[in-house]
C-alpha cells in the first residue's frame, strides 16, 4: 500500500479528470461521509487519526477528490459506529474506481456473448497474471505511478470476471508466438503466465490459438483486432489497422474486422496444437 507526503497510509486513488458523471458520483458519496463524521462530532484531523489516515487524506475523500480504499471505508464504519451503512458503499465506489475508458470497456464485455480477439505485441489483458500485468505496466514511458499502477491493475484483474459467468460468453483468442516467448518480468513471470494460458484455453468456452512466427502469409498484419457482439444482434469492434483505430458498430465496417479475424484464425494453429505448443514452451522455460 502507498505511504502518502506525511507518512500515513494513502487513503485512495486519484480520481479519473475526464469523468464527469463519477467525479458527480465521488463528490455525492463524500458529502455523505463528512455528514457521518460531522454527526459524530468529530474533527477532521481526529477521524482520520481514528482509522489511520492523514487530515489531508480524509478531506481530499469527503471532497470527492480521492477514491477511497474498501479497508478505508471499513474503519470509517467501525469509528462511526454506522452499523455498516458506510461500509456498504464500497459497491458504490468500486462503480467509479477504474478510469472511465477501462470501466467503459468491462461493461461492454460483461455484457458481451461472444468476443474475438487477435493480440500482437503482448498477452491479451483479459488473459494476463497479475505478475505479467504489472511488469507490462513497469515498462510504460513516461511511468506510471504507484497509485497509477495499482488503480490500472485493479481494473485489468476485476474484468476477468467475464470467466465466472454463467452461462459463459464464447470467447475466442489468438495470440502471437513472440508474446509467449517475450520474458516480462521474468523467467517465472513468464512460466505463471504460460500456466494461466492452459488454464483459461481448457474451460468450454474459450477457443485459444498461437499464431506462429514463421508463418508465411498473416491477415493481421495491422495490428491487434477486437470485436464484441451482444445478446440483441448488436456488435462494436476495433482495430490498430482500420478506422483510425477508433471503435465501430457500423454492419459493412464490423464486417472487415470480423473478415480478417477470421482469416488469422484460419492462419493459426487449432486450438487444441496450441494448447500443445504451450505446454511445449512452458516445459522449455
Amino acid at each position: 500500500m502507498s505511504v502518502d507526503s506525511d507518512g500515513t497510509e494513502d487513503a485512495g486513488w486519484e480520481v479519473d479528470p475526464d469523468d464527469e458523471q463519477g467525479a458527480a458520483v465521488l463528490a455525492a458519496l463524500g458529502r455523505q461521509l463528512s455528514t457521518w463524521r460531522k454527526a459524530a462530532d468529530m474533527r477532521a484531523a481526529d477521524f482520520g487519526a481514528a482509522i489511520g489516515y492523514g487530515e489531508d487524506q480524509v478531506r481530499k475523500v469527503e471532497g470527492g477528490r480521492r477514491i477511497p480504499r474498501p479497508e478505508y471505508l471499513d474503519k470509517a464504519d467501525d469509528v462511526l459506529r454506522a452499523g455498516g451503512r458506510i461500509a456498504a458503499m464500497k459497491k458504490d465506489f468500486e462503480q467509479v474506481r477504474y478510469p472511465k475508458k477501462v470501466r467503459d470497456l468491462a461493461q461492454m464485455e460483461a455484457k458481451a456473448v461472444e468476443l474475438s480477439a487477435y493480440s500482437s505485441h503482448n498477452v491479451h489483458g483479459l488473459l494476463q497474471t497479475p505478475e505479467y500485468a504489472t511488469a507490462l505496466f513497469g515498462m510504460r514511458r513516461p511511468a506510471y505511478s504507484r497509485d497509477e499502477t495499482e488503480q490500472i491493475l485493479a481494473a485489468r484483474m476485476a474484468r476477468r470476471s467475464i470467466f465466472e459467468r454463467t452461462p459463459g460468453p464464447a470467447l475466442s483468442f489468438v495470440q502471437e508466438e513472440v508474446t509467449l516467448r517475450r520474458r516480462i518480468g521474468g523467467t517465472m513471470v513468464l512460466r505463471r503466465q504460460l500456466e494461466n494460458l492452459l488454464e483459461v484455453g481448457n474451460l468450454p468456452n474459450v477457443e485459444f490459438q498461437v499464431m506462429p512466427t514463421d508463418i508465411e502469409e498473416h491477415a493481421g498484419m495491422g495490428g491487434r483486432i477486437q470485436v464484441l457482439k451482444f445478446m440483441d444482434g448488436t456488435a462494436v469492434g476495433r482495430s490498430d489497422g482500420a478506422f483510425n483505430g477508433r471503435p465501430v458498430s457500423d454492419p459493412k465496417q464490423l464486417r472487415i474486422l470480423e473478415l480478417r479475424y477470421g482469416i488469422i484464425r484460419a492462419q493459426a494453429l487449432r486450438p487444441r496444437d496450441s494448447l500443445a505448443f504451450i505446454e511445449e514452451l512452458l516445459g522449455e522455460t
